[in-house]
């Protein structure tokens, strides 16, 4: 996977060039994943420009889009597909949707997110990434649309694309053929630019007081977060193959075609 160095766009990476089995690779330009879009200004980010994304899928909330809505790339339509719909409609607001408000103060921090409560509350939305239909919907449509060469260059993204995007970014590069060491290295690889793009409320929690490892926790991806979702698949379904199969309901054909337009 290749970093993009965006001015505008935090996390932007292509993940053409990642390994596959067999000594194939993922063929570059076609699929980009990416922090959310907001702040996107085309005139003066030519690596973005440079991308030519024709297709946008936002993951994120009504409340997240509505507070800090995308800046499409010019020409590039938007497709929405809330994963975490279906838990917001049971009334549990996942810790990844609200950074800011949980680190702006450290005692609140604390008291819901301490002693690794943050470690769980991560781990149970990544398995809602498998097993909620809102999610499955979400993650059908991806594959739906990378597997078309109508889209063209598409770009997928949440709000740090770190967590419904490394989400996505798993099972495409799981359907591909990549291996698992290579899914948890491309999973943690946007440790260094989602750390960086959050340094200044990292920055202001610690220095009110705030505990540094759950900032940490609530920033960062880890090896357990997306333990939790493989787990959830090999659980409920056995394989990636059958989760994709049955769970997102993509026929057998789209996978091929995915194959077809992303391995080189």
């Amino acid at each position: 996977m290749t970093a993009i160095p965006s001015t505008t766009v935090a996390n932007v990476r292509d993940l053409g060039g990642t390994p596959l089995r067999g000594g194939r690779t993922v063929r570059p330009g076609r699929l980009l994943r990416s922090g959310q879009l907001d702040r996107l200004d085309p005139a003066t980010d030519p690596a973005v420009e440079a991308l030519s994304v024709c297709t946008v899928i936002d993951f994120r909330t009504d409340a997240e889009r509505a507070d800090h809505p995308d800046r499409l790339p010019a020409g590039a339509r938007l497709l929405v597909a809330d994963v975490l719909a279906d838990k917001l409609s049971a009334g549990k607001v996942p810790a990844a949707v609200q950074l800011k408000n949980l680190l702006s103060d450290p005692a609140v921090a604390e008291k819901h997110l301490g002693g690794g409560k943050a470690q769980a509350l991560f781990a149970d939305t990544y398995r809602s990434f498998v097993n909620s239909g809102s999610a499955q919907a979400a993650y059908r449509m991806l594959l739906t649309e990378a597997a078309d060469p109508a889209s063209g260059p598409l770009l997928f993204h949440c709000t740090a694309g770190k967590d419904r995007t490394g989400w996505g970014a798993t099972v495409v590069l799981s359907l591909l053929g990549a291996d698992d060491e290579t899914l948890m290295a491309e999973y943690l690889s946007v440790n260094p630019a989602v750390k960086q793009a959050f340094a200044p409320m990292i920055e202001g929690f610690t220095a009110a007081g705030g505990d540094p490892d759950i900032a940490l926790a609530l920033i960062g991806v880890f090896p357990s977060y997306l333990e939790a979702a493989l787990d959830e698949v090999e659980t409920r379904y056995g394989s990636m193959e059958k989760y994709v199969r049955e769970g997102l309901v993509v026929p057998d054909e789209t996978v091929e075609a995915l194959r077809a337009r992303l391995i080189a």
